[in-house]
């Protein structure tokens, strides 16, 4: 959807007080802010309930909007608390809600209508049928693009999807597709989608830093982006200083006004503000090459850390204006006007004066006294109809002027509290179940088929299939993104699977679902929807879904809680890549044994997904064949076997021990213990 303004909405973040006041000095037309708990920046300082009042407040009385981050995973039994302190934000006069969690989503279209829901880039969205299906099912206006993608599938989103589009302009780039990390939290027990990520991306591997991106900057490319048609560009920083904030904006409010790219002194002093050793545009262009990585040197901490000395950023008052009128035998009347908003009250009558009347330089003088307001007025702004004669007590004055400073204060809304009643099991099947997804056709091939067939439903990529020669899987499996570019060349294989005779397709993202159906198929979720709670179950199974795999960030417990299948052997994904890391710490000759190793020597093997788009595989395998009773006691009953890297005897040797109940050799991984 085209915006309906001429530029698009500059949105910076605040991740303390002050920074919300440095992005409005700066020019900032939004900023967006997160509470103690439920949002993507934990380690920000983030917002209190009395200083949230006092931003939305502060941010309405400047004329800008306000947006708060709810924008993680949540369990089931934190969804009521969600929602509880949504409705809150709602009665404050939250602009909209920043979401990440789609049960989320769903209870509060439900509960809370009219509040505003913007998706988040947590949510993974990258094409137009992606953004549609949250603005047809849970009403979302405004979809945050995930940040990998050029400028032709941006044009293509605006142009063809519902929602408003919004993207980032600035900022730290997570090398991993947002939403799609479990590297913090499957190797180092902090979840990047609960808010919490320890950041394994900046760290060396193989003596270098290879995960390690610049940030992001596209400065130069500000025409272009007001001529794409995005509503809202977003600078990242929610950890970032106040100063950071103050300047970061205000070089780009110059840029948009002036509707021009940067210059070098601009993007040196950007530089100066924050930098990993340069910046890079290259999503943006469609290259994915070594250029984008950068790590912060101290001669970078050292810029930012001496254009911070020293500044400080306080609260403004709003010049207001003003008329009153004091008529003989008329309440005295004040009006206040801020903007195109005005406010009128009423006070006491005026009597006739016995000795000294009044004189409109007194008048004025006391009802311009605003200090200790958000408003300031110069008598110059107040205009005074007087009649002579007339007395009317300082005190009268004082209240019609407190009263009239009360009514130009933002109102609250009025909201009945939200009554949430316990979430019911979604109606996933509950026959038992055993699936397996496997990386190639070779593994399909190489495996022996009284193995095979212990297996319910067996998945294979789509890009897979033309391989098969003597075997063929039950289901396909989608590539995990599928951009508007992409879109024509997986649809023509998804009919080509279905004219060889299979019926099953497993998707990995919410815009790949209509395509499914449109090819008549039936649609499984994979684990990279990312299912946490039951609210999201739901969700999914009430949009034709048959049944999916929950997130592996939960613990059997909370996966028995919801029901569907589990992942319960195999190397999951870390880390979902854009860039093809295969090609350059590799080569292409070497993509079935490409790696990356750690500090430790701990190695994490890489795998190609579509052409040139990585796989980031943990090093330890997950595996639970050696305890079913863990499995029993939680009640789960379908379960789901991942094969990614390993050779068909290395799948037989894995898939055996499963099947018996056996351990297995190795660094093994048991599902979270907490979540």
């Amino acid at each position: 959807m085209k915006r309906k303004t001429a530029l698009p909405e500059l949105l910076a973040p605040a991740g303390s007080f002050e920074a919300l006041l440095a992005a409005v000095e700066g020019g900032a037309d939004a900023v967006y802010f997160g509470g103690r708990a439920m949002n993507a920046r934990a380690f920000a300082k983030n917002f209190d309930g009395e200083e949230t009042a006092r931003a939305i407040d502060y941010l309405h009385l400047h004329g800008r909007r306000a947006y708060v981050t709810l924008n993680t995973l949540l369990s089931t039994r934190e969804l009521e608390g969600a929602l509880e302190y949504a409705a809150e934000l709602y009665r404050l006069g939250v602009d909209a809600l920043i979401v990440a969690d789609l049960g989320l989503m769903r209870l509060l279209r439900r509960e809370i209508p009219r509040l505003e829901l913007h998706a988040s880039t947590q949510a993974s969205v990258h094409s137009s049928a992606g953004a549609d299906l949250l603005f047809d099912e849970l009403g979302v206006s405004r979809v945050v693009l995930a940040r990998e993608l050029s400028l032709e599938n941006i044009r293509s989103a605006v142009d063809h999807a519902k929602p408003e589009i919004e993207i980032f302009l600035h900022g730290a780039l997570c090398v991993s597709h947002s939403g799609q990390c479990l590297f913090s939290s499957l190797v180092g027990g902090r979840s990047g989608n609960r808010g919490a990520c320890a950041q394994p991306c900046r760290l060396p591997y193989g003596g270098s830093y290879p995960l390690s991106l610049r940030d992001l900057c596209l400065a130069e490319h500000i025409p272009a982006l007001i001529d794409s048609g995005v509503s809202s560009l977003k600078i990242e920083g929610r950890m970032k200083s106040p100063t950071y904030v103050h300047g970061v904006s205000r070089i780009y409010r110059r840029l948009l006004d002036e509707g021009r790219g940067a210059r070098q002194n601009e993007l040196a002093e950007l530089a100066r503000l924050f930098s990993r050793g340069g910046f890079t545009d290259r999503y943006l262009s469609g290259r994915h090459d070594k250029p984008m990585t950068g790590i912060r040197s101290e001669q970078d901490k050292a810029e930012s850390q001496r254009l911070s000395e020293g500044k400080r950023f306080s609260e403004t008052a709003v010049a207001v204006s003003g008329h009153c009128e004091i008529l003989s035998g008329m309440p005295a009347r004040l009006t206040l006007s801020l903007g195109e908003r005005s406010v009128s009250v009423s006070g006491d009558i005026p009597s006739p004066a016995r000795t000294s009347p009044l004189e409109a330089d007194a008048v004025k003088d006391r009802l311009t006294k605003l200090g200790g307001t958000p408003f300031t007025m110069r008598p110059e702004d107040l205009s005074l109809t007087l009649d002579g004669g007339l007395n009317l007590p300082p005190s009268s004055l004082n209240a019609l002027r407190r009263g009239a400073v009360s009514a130009l204060l933002p109102s609250r809304r009025e909201l009945e509290p939200c009554q949430v009643s316990p979430l019911s099991r979604p109606p996933f099947p509950e026959t038992g179940l055993l699936s397996l997804s496997l990386h190639s056709a070779e593994q399909l091939e190489g495996l022996d088929g009284s193995l095979l067939h212990a297996f319910d439903e067996i998945y294979l990529p789509l890009a897979e299939l033309a391989r098969c020669k003597s075997r063929m899987p039950s289901g396909v499996s989608l590539p995990s993104v599928v951009t508007d570019r992409e879109l024509d060349g997986v649809r023509r294989a998804l009919l080509d699977a279905k004219e060889r005779g299979i019926s099953l397709a497993m998707i990995e993202n919410g815009g790949q679902l209509s395509l499914v159906k449109a090819c008549g198929m039936r649609a499984v979720g994979g684990f990279r929807l990312g299912v946490t709670n039951r609210a999201a179950a739901s969700h999914w199974l009430s949009l034709g879904l048959s049944d999916l795999i929950l997130s592996p960030e939960l613990p059997a417990v909370l996966a028995g809680h919801i029901g569907g299948r589990v992942i319960v052997a195999g190397r999951i994904p870390l880390m979902l890549l854009e860039r093809c890391f295969i090609r350059e710490t590799a080569g292409c000759e070497h993509c079935r044994d490409a790696s990356l190793s750690d500090r430790r020597g701990v190695r994490f093997p890489l795998i190609r997904e579509g052409e040139h788009r990585n796989l980031l595989l943990n090093s330890a395998v997950t595996y639970l064949g050696d305890r079913p009773e863990l499995l029993a006691e939680a009640g789960i009953r379908r379960a789901h076997i991942l094969i990614t890297s390993e050779s068909p005897s290395e799948c037989a040797r894995l898939i055996g021990a499963y099947l018996a109940h056996k351990p297995i050799s190795g660094d093994v991984r048991r599902l979270p213990k907490s979540f």
